[in-house]
């Protein structure tokens, strides 16, 4: 996916010798959670974030804050998935932008990055989502797609949504078919599954069959 048509260049960077209180009045018209720093120059430095420029006061120079500045940012050649775990890994809605001469190009609004991965097939395709899970050194993907479509399913997408001690959860978009048969097999091969989004028969074959013993036993 290209990027080139997000860049948005419409706020500059701060330069290092202005004044904190100018950062603030900036953040005070925003809704940007940090503003690109730069020297006179134009050597991008970093970045300043809103809760950190309310701590210092307005008179103070940027520049002797520096320590307050967050060095992230990604190239104009990175990856959108790449672009999107930088800004999950900064916690942030806005991502600087630098060619292969560290030259300041723009920016990248999370919302426009987000929207790129909504439109994937994972998310845009009709289709049943299923989380399953199973030890760390136990699972494979290739086993994971094998399961999927010899049920007669799409596998179109996976990623691993949490790790705990050894343990790891996967989640699966899946088209072209009830989940219920691709969840059974799935235990059969011994992975636990966390949930469906459609009507699990299995589980709810067990949920009946245990009502009725409980009353049952009430008798």
């Amino acid at each position: 996916m290209n990027l080139n048509e997000f860049v948005i260049n419409d706020i500059k960077p701060l330069v290092n010798t202005d004044k904190i209180g100018d950062l603030q009045m900036l953040f005070n018209q925003l809704t940007y959670s940090h503003i690109p720093i730069q020297t006179a120059e134009g050597l991008y430095l970093g970045c300043m974030s809103e809760t950190d420029v309310y701590c210092f006061e307005k008179q103070d120079i940027i520049a002797d804050q520096i320590h307050a500045i967050e060095g992230f940012f990604v190239r104009d050649t990175t990856n959108w998935l790449d672009v999107l775990e930088a800004f999950a890994q900064n916690s942030t809605n806005i991502m600087p932008i630098l060619n292969s001469n560290n030259a300041y190009l723009g920016y990248y609004e999370l919302n426009d990055v987000i929207g790129l991965f909504n439109e994937t097939p994972f998310f845009a395709e009709a289709g049943g989502i299923l989380v399953i899970e199973k030890g760390l050194v136990d699972y494979s993907f290739s086993e994971i797609s094998q399961i999927v479509e010899s049920n007669n399913g799409k596998l179109l997408g996976a990623f691993i949504s949490k790790t705990e001690m050894d343990m790891v959860q996967i989640t699966l978009k899946i088209g072209n078919t009830g989940l219920n048969d691709i969840m059974q097999t799935f235990r059969r091969y011994s992975y636990n599954v966390i949930s469906g989004h459609e009507e699990d028969s299995y589980l709810k074959s067990l949920k009946d069959r245990s009502e009725y013993l409980n009353k049952y036993l009430n008798i």
